[in-house]
C-alpha cells in the first residue's frame, strides 16, 4: 500500500541540546522573535511562509495577507475570522494556531503548526496509486473535523481538496477557515461581505473563487451556497464532502463544465452521473448512495450530520 508522503529529513526537522537549553534574553522582543523566512506559497490573498520561532526553537508556518491587502477592511476581518476560528476549534484534524499579532508596520500575522506533506489535490492528482480506504479513511478526518466545528456552531464553506492537508505521520488537516460562519448567541450573523464583482459568464471556472458575493470555490458549492441562502447551515459542508468523496470515486467532480454559470446551473437543476458510470473501477454500492445522498439537491434529502456520514463511511462497504 503506497503512503502519501516521507517523513521531513531536513535539518531543522532535529532535535538538538543547544535547541532545547538555549536561555531566553532577559527583554523579549516579539519584533526579532521569527527568523528565517521562506515562502511556501502565496496565495489569491496571502503569503504563507516557514520560518524559525527562536524562543521555542522550532520551524514554524508564518501566514500574512498580500501587501496589497493589508490594509484593506474586509480582508483583515476574513483574516482574523480564520486565524481565531482555526484557534477556537482545538481539534487534531484542525491546524493548532500558535499566535495572532501585528508585525511592526501594524499588520496582521498568525502563526501555527508547520505541515510537510501535500494537499488532497495532489494526492487525488495520483489517486491510482493509492487503496480506495486510504482516501476514504482521508475524508473520514475531514467530517470528524467538522463534526467538531458544527457542534461548536461553525460552518467552514470552503471545503475542497485544496483545502486538505495530508502528512507523513497520519496527520490529516483541514484549513482555511478564512470563510467560516458563525453566529451571535441569538442566532444572528453577520456576513463578511466580498468585494469581487460579477464574473463574466465566459471565464473560466477552474479560475474562479469568488463571483458576485459567491463565497467559496465554485465547484464544491452546494446549491444553497450558489443561491446564497441566509439559512444556510451545517448540510452545505456535507454536500462539499459528497463532491470530494465523488472525485475519489470518479476521478472528476460531479459538475466539470469549463464557466461559472454553466457549472450553476448544473449544480441547480441537473442530476449528476453515478460515479460507478465514469469509471472502471468496482464501486461498492453503499459507498456510492452514501456519496449520491451527500450532494442531493435539497438539504432535506441529504445524510444530515458529519456524524451519520462518518458511521456510513466506517461501515463494511469493500
Amino acid at each position: 500500500m503506497t503512503t502519501f508522503t516521507e517523513p521531513a529529513s531536513d535539518e531543522y526537522a532535529m532535535i538538538y541540546l543547544e535547541n532545547t537549553d538555549k536561555e531566553l534574553p532577559l527583554k523579549i522582543n516579539q519584533n526579532t522573535r521569527y527568523a528565517y523566512f521562506k515562502t511556501v506559497a502565496v496565495g489569491g490573498k496571502a503569503i504563507i511562509q516557514s520560518c524559525k520561532d527562536l524562543h521555542l526553537s522550532r520551524t514554524i508556518c508564518y501566514k500574512k495577507l498580500r501587501p496589497e491587502f493589508a490594509d484593506v477592511p474586509i480582508e483583515q476581518k476574513r483574516f482574523l475570522r480564520e486565524a481565531r476560528v482555526s484557534a477556537l476549534l482545538q481539534h487534531p484534524n484542525i491546524v493548532p494556531v500558535y499566535e495572532l499579532g501585528r508585525e511592526a508596520k501594524g499588520h496582521y500575522f498568525f502563526t501555527m503548526k508547520l505541515v510537510h506533506g501535500y494537499t488532497f489535490r495532489e494526492v487525488l492528482d495520483y489517486r491510482e496509486r493509492y487503496d480506495l480506504k486510504q482516501l476514504i479513511n482521508v475524508m473520514i478526518k475531514i467530517a470528524h473535523a467538522l463534526e467538531y466545528a458544527h457542534s461548536h456552531r461553525v460552518i467552514h464553506r470552503d471545503i475542497k481538496p485544496e483545502n486538505i492537508l495530508v502528512g507523513p505521520y497520519g496527520e490529516v488537516l483541514l484549513l482555511d477557515w478564512g470563510l467560516a460562519k458563525v453566529w451571535n448567541p441569538d442566532g444572528t450573523s453577520v456576513q463578511v461581505p466580498s468585494e469581487v464583482t460579477k464574473t463574466k459568464s465566459n471565464k473560466k471556472a477552474s479560475t474562479i473563487t469568488d463571483t458576485e458575493k459567491l463565497q467559496g470555490t465554485i465547484t464544491y458549492m452546494s446549491p444553497e451556497q450558489i443561491q446564497k441562502d441566509p439559512n444556510i447551515d451545517y448540510r452545505t459542508d456535507i454536500y462539499s464532502l459528497g463532491v470530494i468523496l465523488y472525485e475519489i470515486l470518479a476521478g472528476r467532480p460531479p459538475s466539470i463544465k469549463e464557466t461559472v454559470d454553466e457549472i450553476i446551473q448544473e449544480t441547480l437543476h441537473e442530476i449528476p452521473a453515478n460515479p460507478s458510470t465514469l469509471t472502471s473501477i468496482r464501486i461498492p454500492n453503499l459507498l456510492e448512495n452514501t456519496i449520491m445522498q451527500c450532494i442531493a439537491k435539497e438539504a432535506d434529502q441529504r445524510i444530515q450530520s458529519c456524524g451519520e456520514l462518518i458511521r456510513l463511511l466506517e461501515e463494511d462497504w469493500s
